[in-house]
């Protein structure tokens, strides 16, 4: 049986009222996910919101437009006791576009969920960011965080999935090249 057809779809993980005053760099990230989601939607692309309950609302330059759908998680997991896995396969989507907030929480625990649920990935390197830090802390700063994440994702290989780390100006929406998808 041949593969489905390549379809993608932009996740916006957590780009909300409550979390802004901790966001590292928001104004980039926020300008940067706007721009991608734009993009997305002229090319026919779902943008799928996701919002954690209780962290108040979407912030303005991201409001889904009417009939996009918003997912609602009470965890950092967006598959988990939510409708997204069902909704993607309803969209017939293959490919899932991570951005958002938190790098190291939300972003990352989704994105290894959708290639567990059997989704090839794009990272999107400068489409997601991380908190900003107390000091003094443990955690590395957040640039260092953002970049270690995207070299992550840049070095797992899983079976049967294609998994890209691509900046906003790199992403075409257009299927992964690899050998199994031919």
């Amino acid at each position: 049986m041949p593969p489905p057809p390549h379809r993608p779809a932009l996740l916006v993980i957590d780009m909300q009222d409550d979390m802004l005053s901790i966001m590292h760099c928001p104004e980039r990230t926020v300008a940067t996910i706007a721009s991608l989601s734009a993009r997305a939607r002229a090319s026919g692309v779902p943008v799928v919101t996701i919002q954690q309950q209780q962290c108040g609302g979407v912030l303005p330059e991201l409001t889904p437009q009417t009939g996009e759908p918003i997912v609602t998680k009470t965890t950092a997991n967006a598959f988990l006791d939510t409708e997204l896995d069902a909704m993607l396969r309803r969209l017939g989507v293959t490919e899932i576009l991570v951005t958002g907030f938190a790098t190291e929480n939300c972003v990352e625990t989704t994105a290894r969920q959708a290639l567990s649920h059997g989704y090839d990935l794009v990272l999107v390197a400068d489409g997601h960011t991380t908190s900003i830090r107390p000091e003094p802390t443990d955690f590395v700063p957040p640039d260092q965080s953002i970049a270690h994440h995207n070299e992550i994702y840049r070095h797992i290989d899983f079976p049967d999935r294609s998994v890209r780390v691509l900046s906003t100006k790199d992403v075409d929406f257009a299927a992964p090249e690899r050998a199994s998808r031919d």
